[in-house]
């Protein structure tokens, strides 16, 4: 098995896995930069690695070129077989990483609950709707509703408009009382009100409803219409799409692997983003849903932090604050409603790599005990789809991963190692 060796290895190539490699480099240490993805940028700068258009993606992607970060790209993190160990499985076979420090900066995925109707063909997440058409997903002059809760539901329908797609409605189960006071806390955050307001731009005539979500998706093999609820008033809309999400959920998996403390669903971490793990450091939405200004501010700090120069990031850390509180004001008025758990019918499908129904799910106590009695999560996601559904749904606490993290390769595991002849340090 292939070999390197690093003094930080940073987990994830998004916004706040490049500000955190970029900044321990920065500080003096020698920093490993690893992500599943064929370049960086993660899922909101997907795309600008050769061409950024984003002003802020450019300005951070400009300094990751510039700087003696070494990038491994297109690796799985497969195992943690011991503390500084880290096993990776990518196109060239496995690859084991040994380090000193770590820097986690995972991001995060949609959060999807069950609801009749959501296996049907044509009913993606909103955000992976958005990354399929931007990837090259035909969406020109088809009809999508797009729906859940959350800012990603703007940037998703705007995005398919902007490639053609009809959209018929955007159903936000946050009520207007809510998106006032979200939307008037911005007010002191001037290029969140910019952003904000070019995102309204591009979906004037976009029909737009608070206190609404979708209850079932209806069609043969295809969803042809959906049924959309608010208030009292329910009403069934003909399209050729729905993207739904319900927010964002931090990506803990690594995190929960390496022992480190969660609180909230989300890694604890100290004011320099060191976690509960000697060692071990969390930047981004892993930390908890926050939006980029955070994921790049605790980057920085993370990386100052894992370089042992954590007094580099002073101006960071006064940054902080405001992304901080930013990051309360969207839970605060974006909380999922208790209706929402009253969706899925006992037959309706909750895992779905293992087809386990919600009624068998319901009747069990905790996740281990749904994985004991239905094998729920223990399909090829691994419980991240279904996972989070049930956090919300049963308020169960999620489950130590197990390896594989990812599939992989039996060579990912020998156990026999080239000690002998290490590579030179990265």
């Amino acid at each position: 098995m292939r070999e390197l060796r690093s003094e930080v290895l940073v987990l994830g190539a998004g916004p706040a896995g490049i500000a955190a490699a970029v900044s321990a480099e920065r500080a003096g240490a020698r920093a490993l930069l690893v992500d599943m993805q064929a370049e960086p940028g993660g899922q909101i700068w997907r795309g600008q690695w050769n061409k950024a258009t984003d002003s802020t993606a450019r300005r951070w992607l400009s300094a990751l070129r510039a700087s003696p970060v070494e990038g491994r790209y297109g690796l799985r993190l497969v195992d943690v077989p011991a503390p500084g160990e880290f096993v990776f499985d990518g196109a060239d076979g496995p690859l084991r990483v040994h380090c000193e420090r770590a820097v986690i900066a995972a991001g995060a995925r949609e959060r999807l609950l069950p609801f009749p109707g959501w296996t049907l063909p044509g009913v993606f997440g909103a955000g992976g709707l958005q990354v399929l058409a931007k990837n090259g997903w035909p969406v020109a002059g088809k009809r999508i509703v797009v729906a859940g809760s959350g800012p990603l539901l703007l940037a998703a329908a705007a995005s398919l408009r902007s490639l053609g797609a009809q959209i018929v409605l955007i159903a936000e189960q946050s009520g207007w009382r809510d998106l006032a006071a979200f939307g008037s806390g911005l007010l002191g955050t001037p290029h969140k009100v910019v952003q904000a307001a070019g995102l309204w731009r591009k979906l004037i005539g976009v029909p737009y409803r608070t206190g609404s979500w979708v209850t079932q998706a209806l069609g043969d093999n295809e969803v042809r219409s959906v049924i959309v609820r608010r208030g009292r008033q329910i009403v069934q809309l003909d399209c050729d799409a729905l993207a739904v999400g319900y927010g964002l959920v931090p990506n803990t998996e690594i995190a929960r692997a390496l022992g480190c403390e969660l609180r909230d669903g989300a890694v604890w971490v100290d004011m320099h983003q060191h976690t509960s793990v000697p060692g071990v450091y969390c930047a981004g939405e892993g930390t908890g849903i926050g939006g980029i200004d955070q994921a790049l501010v605790q980057g920085e700090i993370a990386g100052c932090a894992a370089a042992g120069r954590a007094e580099l990031a002073a101006t960071a850390q006064r940054r902080r604050r405001g992304s901080e509180r930013f990051a309360a004001h969207l839970r605060r008025h974006f909380g999922l409603r208790a209706e929402l758990r009253s969706l899925a019918q006992d037959d309706t499908v909750l895992c779905r790599c293992e087809n386990v129904a919600f009624g068998a799910a319901k009747a069990c106590s905790s996740m281990r005990d749904a994985r004991l009695q239905t094998r729920l999560g223990m399909g090829h996601c691994q419980a991240r789809v279904c996972g989070a559904a049930c956090e919300f749904l049963f308020g169960w606490g999620a489950a130590t991963p197990r390896p594989p993290l990812a599939p992989a390769g039996l060579s990912c595991f020998n156990l026999s190692t080239s000690a002998e002849n290490p590579q030179e340090p990265t």
